[in-house]
């Protein structure tokens, strides 16, 4: 079975970084090259005795910045559960090592832009969610891992992975290119995962919960929309339920990801920006290269477009309805639902239209099952694709619910539930299954809008309350800011992570040093000073009322059209990304 090493001590010299893998038996070292940037295979006996040592949790890859080659280890890790007999484990800290001694050899601006490249990658570091196991592949569901060739079992765990999903690829590349040295590699997926022992009726059994965030067409909200040239969704997310009891295992898989054609919405100040369908006669090419490929892995789909059918959203739902009709496809059904409409005024209840309506697809579709004897008893034909504007609030919600469904029928086959017994009468099961759906919105909310998920109160609780309103217009506020003023670095730390962006080690100017253009700075100071002279007018009043209301009404109407100026060149204003060029971002 394909294995990576479990345990790893970093040995340090002034010429060479050696990695010795620690597991029972082994005598394998990594040793790279300082100077020369080699990778060689070799023992536990070439590791100098001067060496300084220390235990490391595994090696996340390398890349190279403005001073030149870095290695990024993982140096803490937690321990989340046990799958199938496999430690999982998150990742809680990482270290980025140089492999030069100094940076003397660059200029001042070189240095600066190295320290910004360095924080850019230490910006995806510690955005929560990366998680590895070394015996195990946490990329593939079930299902997948089911329907295998030996070949297949016999690759490492990085040859195997669905590239999808390992979000340190780009950073493995120099491993990849020697198959010798693929034990030290280890794939880290990001997104969450639960593992919980749960007991029903005295039955004690695993429920999981995975998902998977895809890397292609990785970012932010607002900066990474719709779909790319070879079909992949922004905000695509493979979310896995997993049921394990003595013996048996059950699995439901369910994808969401942002409606596959080309359309933008870049933030410009506005509270919520108008989103814009682009003018390419490519639209149906991409999409049907989306699904194709969806379908291949996954079979019939079940789209679920939980957009508004009015306003600045109805003409996307149009958009996406049009491209199914005319993609004519019979594995392919959608399903449009107006999410705040069906559910205004607090009716929540009215949920259960959309699971209804779909019912007779989710009993086609079906599940994969292994009983306790390990044969397969059934198998998963086709999966929901669900989307909302940015797959995160609505999506989740609906998909906790269908997940709720599939469950009630896994327990009842696999003899947990008894007959006539509903999921949601387990209080203290019920309990853990929203909560962990509560935090698989967040996960996902912070990895792609900033902050925690809207709705998650009817998720941990059944119910909408007036305390998740004010929560979700708190997290509204929090990424209105975000948005606006820091996600173009964290668009620019997602792709330079992921390879989009290569940084060039000559000393030719980077996109960082770009200069804004004047009225960046000049208005909003000028607007500041307006508003500061109209509060202190106001404040200290004239001789005469009419000579404060001149002074008010001046410094006012400054405030006032400055802002307007600022607002109607609001792109000029946010933070934008750098490191790749807008048609790219389109």
């Amino acid at each position: 079975m394909a294995t990576a090493y479990e345990r790893y001590n970093l040995h340090t010299t002034p010429e060479k970084f050696f990695i010795e893998a620690c597991d029972e038996g082994a005598d394998a070292v990594l040793a790279i090259d300082r100077v020369s940037n080699e990778m060689t295979l070799t023992g536990k006996k070439d590791v100098p005795p001067s060496a300084v040592t220390r235990p490391i949790c595994g090696i996340m890859g390398t890349i190279r910045l403005v001073a030149g080659m870095y290695l990024i280890v993982i140096t803490r890790k937690r321990n989340v559960g046990s799958l199938l007999g496999h430690a999982v484990w998150k990742v809680v800290d990482f270290e980025v090592i140089s492999y030069k001694k100094t940076v003397l050899h660059l200029s001042e601006i070189q240095s600066q832009e190295n320290k910004t490249f360095l924080s850019m990658i230490n910006n995806v570091l510690t955005t929560d969610g990366f998680y590895f196991c070394t015996d195990y592949d946490l990329t593939h569901t079930l299902q997948r891992l089911a329907n295998t060739s030996p070949d297949f079992q016999e690759m490492s765990l990085l040859e195997r992975a669905d590239q999808r999903f390992v979000w340190n690829g780009n950073l493995l590349r120099e491993l990849a290119a020697q198959p010798e040295l693929h034990r030290f590699a280890l794939p880290v997926v990001h997104g969450f995962i639960v593992i919980k022992p749960c007991r029903i009726n005295g039955k004690i059994f695993e429920w999981i919960l995975i998902s998977r965030r895809s890397c292609f067409r990785a970012g932010v909200r607002y900066y990474v929309r719709g779909i790319d040239s070879e079909g992949h969704a922004a905000n695509f997310v493979e979310t896995e339920q997993i049921v394990l009891y003595e013996g048996a295992k059950a699995s439901f898989v369910q994808t969401r990801g942002s409606m596959p054609f080309y359309w933008s919405q870049r933030p410009n100040l506005k509270y919520k920006p108008k989103p814009i369908i682009s003018k390419t006669p490519s639209h149906l090419d991409a999409f049907q290269s989306h699904f194709d490929s969806q379908l291949l892995i996954y079979g019939k789909q079940t789209i679920l477009n939980l957009v508004n059918q009015k306003g600045s959203e109805k003409p996307l739902e149009q958009a996406f309805a049009k491209m199914v009709s005319e993609m004519n496809n019979g594995m392919l059904n959608y399903f449009p639902f107006d999410f705040h409409k069906e559910c205004s005024h607090m009716r929540w209840d009215r949920l259960q239209i959309l699971v209804d309506a779909v019912s007779e697809a989710q009993e086609e579709y079906s599940y994969f099952m292994v009983n306790s004897e390990g044969k397969t008893v059934a198998q998963q034909r086709g999966v929901f694709r669900s989307n909302c504007m940015d797959c995160l609030d609505r999506t989740n919600v609906i998909q906790s619910l269908l997940a709720r469904r599939s469950l009630q029928s896994q327990l009842q086959r696999v003899g947990v539930l008894n007959v006539g017994q509903q999921i949601e009468e387990q209080v203290e099961f019920e309990k853990v299954y929203k909560n962990a759906w509560a935090d698989n919105a967040n996960a996902c909310a912070v990895q792609y809008a900033g902050t925690g998920a809207l709705k998650t109160d009817f998720t941990r609780t059944g119910k909408r309350t007036r305390w998740g309103l004010l929560m979700d217009g708190w997290n509204s506020m929090i990424r209105y800011y975000k948005n606006n003023f820091s996600d173009g670095f964290r668009q620019d730390s997602i792709d330079l992570f992921l390879g989009n962006f290569a940084v060039d080690e000559s000393d030719c100017p980077t996109p960082l040093r770009v200069q804004k253009d004047w009225k960046f700075l000049t208005l909003p100071i000028i607007m500041l000073v307006a508003f500061s002279m109209c509060i202190v007018c106001l404040l200290m009043a004239g001789d005469t009322w009419t000579e404060t209301a001149a002074y008010v009404m001046f410094w006012g109407a400054a405030s006032a059209i400055t802002a307007t100026i600022i607002l109607f060149n609001g792109q000029d204003f946010v933070d934008a990304p750098k490191l790749v060029h807008k048609e790219k971002m389109d």
